[in-house]
């Protein structure tokens, strides 16, 4: 039976270690043939050597994969990406195919999420990341460090109930695949009141945390709508909240804070009780990644790029057409 499986997880690894390289080669060939680009100007973009650039160009002209255009399904989420950019004046994207499973298109997300938030990482740094399936999904491809001088930070707090979505569970795994020490929000995503919030942030262990959330330089994050997909929308604070919030205009929310169609948080208490970093001090972080898709969020997922919450985006070709007029 080990045997077995050994030459299965090979055979998995090697699939895998082939498709990236088939997404690196119509990617690179894109970028030289239609776009426009010098390789070193690829390179840079896609944070490989200029050497393995030209030979991926190469390798595209020998093997047939370019003749008058890019015979790829992902072209066409390359054009994607760079309409998106120019439309939401994104500094990086990242568009993947769209697949009918949920679960499935959590995964492909997450873990082009995390091969994003790779070429931003270095030792020093302080990263903060929010929770949920896709993050999750995602941390399994993030290659392991060690980056004993950069520190993780949850920027929000969690739920009474694991689940390995949780801000702690997530937290947890990005800071040991980078060897980095964790900071935990040791508090609910919703107080019981605005002044019970107010009272917590007076100890000074979550007073810290809760400052070194706001000074992250590198922020990756998922967002939530309003329906059961949404792990957020099925737990109980927010299933009693959940008629009001809805007559007070929210579409989805963005680390617990609930926003309008127009990006803005929507006036209602849990707003006021949420234990996060809000919207607009995310606009402060040098590098924020946000990665979501599936058409039941393509709602706020525009609303946050529109209110220029996040300035990076990982989605899937359905929403990145629908977010881009297509």
């Amino acid at each position: 039976m080990s045997d077995g499986s050994a030459v299965e997880d090979h055979s998995a690894a090697s699939e895998s270690l082939d498709n990236d390289q088939d997404q690196a080669k119509a990617r690179a060939a894109w970028y030289y043939f239609v776009g426009g680009l010098t390789q070193q100007e690829i390179a840079d973009r896609l944070g490989m050597t200029r050497l393995r650039v030209n030979k991926l160009v190469g390798q595209a002209r020998a093997d047939g994969s370019v003749k008058i255009e890019i015979r790829s399904p992902i072209a066409e989420c390359i054009e994607l990406e760079q309409e998106l950019a120019r439309r939401y004046r994104l500094k990086d994207c990242v568009v993947v195919p769209s697949v009918p499973d949920n679960a499935d298109q959590q995964r492909v997300i997450g873990e082009a999420a995390a091969m994003l938030l790779d070429r931003y990482l270095v030792d020093g740094q302080a990263i903060g990341i929010g929770w949920g399936r896709t993050l999750r999904a995602g941390l399994s491809r993030l290659p392991v460090r060690r980056h004993a001088r950069s520190w993780v930070v949850a920027l929000m707090g969690g739920l009474t109930r694991g689940s390995g979505t949780n801000t702690f569970e997530v937290s947890t795994e990005l800071a040991r695949r980078i060897g980095a020490e964790c900071y935990y929000m040791a508090a609910p995503i919703y107080c019981p009141s605005a002044d019970s919030r107010q009272v917590l942030l007076t100890h000074y262990g979550i007073a810290e945390v809760m400052r070194r959330a706001r000074e992250v330089e590198v922020a990756i994050m998922s967002c939530g709508d309003l329906s059961y997909r949404s792990e957020l929308i099925v737990t109980q604070t927010v299933q009693e909240n959940l008629e009001s919030l809805v007559g007070a205009g929210a579409i989805g929310d963005l680390l617990g804070t609930f926003l309008g169609a127009d990006g803005k948080p929507v006036d209602h208490p849990l707003n006021r009780c949420v234990m996060a970093v809000s919207p607009v001090e995310l606009m402060k972080v040098k590098t924020s990644i946000l990665a979501s898709g599936g058409m039941h969020k393509a709602p706020v997922i525009r609303a946050i790029l529109d209110a220029g919450y996040a300035n990076r985006v990982v989605t899937d070709a359905a929403v990145a057409r629908a977010l881009t007029g297509g």
